[in-house]
């Protein structure tokens, strides 16, 4: 039996729209390294404009304060959202389809409304906008990933392996310790490595709730772009990215580094293990 014949011009547009996604990228990798100023042509290779970053003070302190709104982020936004994934698919209530579709709202909710209900609310509370504030936003917003992944995959547990474990004299206390989350961890891990990327390079949130300096970076850079690009901006853009993408591998390969037959894309995708 002969192979599907797969329409050549499919292929065309999949380069094509990888090429539109991917080249803007690669020309902000390349520019930062490039030993002019010019952002048109390539003139050789220098680290001079990460250099200028890393003695900027004003840049590098918004960097330290991205790492901290975002780690800060997911280690709460982690911990709420699992509780909450625990009660909504452990729920015995006729509210529980209700909650299920609250839970979900967040996630299609334009960014651009969160972050100004964010700001009206800090605002009437007569909250000073700080870090703190960017914090709280960013842990509201990311509630909800967590909850997606972690009840997927507390979904995918059959229940009877926890009343087994009940049968044998764990209370139901050292069965979600000694046996659900032992399973869970991947999902655990994935969805807060996640959300950790998602709020590092959040401008949306951090624009609207952000107070005086330190800014986070992503605000900074939209200070700075004002006055035009340079390969400075390409710099702090490729650590950004490289950040980000150092996060979203963790989530994907640490599950099978630390023995685990799935990996974290399997878990962030909602697939079961084999």
């Amino acid at each position: 039996m002969k192979d599907f014949d797969r329409p050549r011009f499919l292929r065309v547009y999949t380069w094509a729209f990888f090429a539109v996604l991917f080249v803007p990228i690669v020309l902000v990798v390349l520019f930062s390294f490039n030993s002019q100023r010019s952002l048109q042509r390539f003139t050789g290779f220098s680290l001079d404009w990460y250099q200028r970053f890393i003695e900027n003070e004003s840049l590098t302190s918004s960097l330290r304060a991205s790492i901290e709104i975002a780690a800060v982020t997911m280690v709460v936004a982690t911990l709420l959202g699992t509780l909450l994934a625990f009660g909504l698919v452990r729920a015995r209530t006729r509210w529980a389809g209700g909650a299920n579709v609250l839970m979900l709202i967040p996630l299609v909710t334009p960014e651009i409304v969160a972050g100004v209900s964010a700001l009206l609310l800090f605002t009437q509370l007569g909250v000073r906008l700080s870090l703190l504030t960017i914090m709280l936003a960013h842990i509201t917003f990311s509630i909800s990933y967590v909850t997606v992944v972690v009840r997927a995959r507390l979904a995918s547990l059959h229940p009877e392996v926890e009343q087994a474990a009940m049968d044998l004299g764990a209370s139901r206390i050292e069965t979600v310790r000694l046996v659900v989350l032992p399973a869970l961890w991947p999902a655990i891990l994935a969805a807060g490595l996640l959300t950790f990327a998602l709020s590092f390079d959040d401008f949306v949130l951090s624009f609207f709730t952000t107070g005086e300096s330190p800014q986070p970076l992503p605000v900074r850079i939209w200070s700075a772009i004002r006055f035009g690009v340079t390969p400075t901006i390409n710099a702090i853009g490729t650590l950004m990215l490289a950040i980000s993408v150092l996060a979203i591998g963790l989530a994907i390969g640490l599950p099978r580094l630390l023995g685990r037959r799935e990996s974290g894309l399997g878990v962030l995708l909602g697939r079961e293990a084999a």
